[in-house]
């Protein structure tokens, strides 16, 4: 991460803690990385699970393994075991990656991303409008509220 943020003039502290006390407020774990991974190949084995019953729960190991554990997402074999820990068909995974199945399909995400002027991760696209970024929750109500959703108060 250090060599991330060289010379660019950035505070690497300030920009985790901001993301900590996000994260915190919506009752996520997020801890301090020391490396960021080429997340292309997960990208292609997330875009599969998503065609699976239970692709969600692997969405939920990547976030886990990358914000929590500091785990190389760009290795097949971490991609494995996570598959393999939320109850996906590993030997299809395998095929997944050796033979970039989803790429297409991921290259198409990034083309849409493109056009809708993505610069970041997250980024919450409705009715045309989007915010890019981690956001508290009242910027993505006022985003859903903006692009005609009905409000509906939480019942506790």
């Amino acid at each position: 991460m250090a060599d991330l943020f060289a010379g660019k003039n950035l505070d690497a502290e300030a920009i985790h803690l901001n993301m900590k006390t996000l994260m915190d407020a919506e009752g996520l774990p997020y801890e301090r990385r020391t490396h960021t991974y080429n997340s292309r190949l997960a990208q292609e084995v997330a875009k599969w699970s998503e065609t699976q019953a239970g692709g969600d729960a692997f969405h939920a190991a990547l976030y886990k393994a990358y914000f929590v554990d500091g785990l190389n997402l760009s290795d097949p074999d971490v991609l494995l075991d996570l598959a393999h820990g939320v109850g996906l068909d590993c030997g299809v995974v395998q095929v997944v990656i050796d033979e970039r199945t989803f790429s297409n399909a991921v290259d198409a995400d990034w083309m849409l991303s493109r056009e809708y002027g993505v610069t970041g991760v997250p980024t919450f696209v409705a009715d045309g409008r989007g915010v890019v970024g981690a956001q508290e929750y009242s910027v993505l109500e006022r985003l859903v509220l903006a692009a005609g959703a009905a409000f509906r108060p939480q019942q506790l």
